[in-house]
């Protein structure tokens, strides 16, 4: 059953059968009775809040917070996941961290992976600085099927590792950096001009955005992976 939505919303319930990513809600800004009302409504159901601040949702009436799998580090909630698309690790995501700063980004990506039913490893703290870090973990990262790499200050994390792996890199800027960072628009310039082609670029902070982007080349995987037996036996 579709619950209802409150007045001024016009919840997109047909996104999921379209495009294969259902609609999230965007916390940021909105007013509170409308988020409030929002939680209610979809207190049974799989959708995803995001950039819910700890603050305002501790203002939630405490019987219907206890109702929502809520993270304050991701700034993310839902009460219900999708279903898990299973695979395993040989379909599963890479998030890779440059630092500790870049936490809240790397977790809403996480965490976004881990309501649309998609497994992932996180590797935080790899930045360049301690080059050790990441090529320490480069083995494991390459056993998954798409990275998404979170850095803010120059992201060079990202060139890096789009020159040590052949798997599809989302790369995502942050607003983490001091002076001429600009709030992560150095970042996103850097990643834009970085020489190891094939890079994709998401807007700054936008784990979300690159969790969905990864979502979509697994699904595209799976269902390549679901073709290739019935192929095989056709053939032989």
């Amino acid at each position: 059953m579709i619950a209802e939505t409150p007045p001024g919303v016009l919840f997109d319930h047909g996104r999921q059968e379209r495009i294969g990513l259902p609609e999230a809600v965007f916390c940021l800004g909105k007013p509170w009775p409308i988020l409030l009302s929002l939680l209610e409504q979809f207190q049974n159901q799989p959708v995803l809040f995001t950039r819910l601040e700890n603050a305002v949702f501790q203002k939630v009436p405490l019987d219907l917070r206890q109702k929502y799998d809520y993270d304050p580090i991701s700034r993310t909630a839902f009460a219900l996941t999708q279903t898990d698309q299973g695979h395993g690790d040989a379909l599963s995501v890479a998030v890779v961290s440059a630092g500790s700063s870049d936490a809240p980004v790397a977790r809403e990506a996480s965490r976004t992976l881990l309501f649309l039913g998609y497994r992932y490893a996180l590797y935080e703290d790899t930045g360049v600085a301690g080059l050790w870090r990441l090529t320490d973990q480069l083995r494991a990262i390459n056993e998954r099927a798409v990275i998404i790499v979170v850095a803010g200050l120059d992201a060079a994390l990202a060139s890096v590792l789009g020159g040590l792996t052949s798997l599809p890199v989302i790369a995502v800027p942050t607003s983490v950096g001091y002076g001429l960072a600009r709030g992560g628009e150095s970042a996103l310039s850097s990643m834009l001009l970085s020489c190891a082609p094939g890079v994709t670029v998401m807007n700054i902070d936008n784990g979300y955005g690159a969790a969905c982007a990864a979502a979509r080349i697994l699904r595209l995987l799976s269902r390549n992976l679901k073709r290739a037996p019935a192929e095989n036996t056709a053939t032989s």
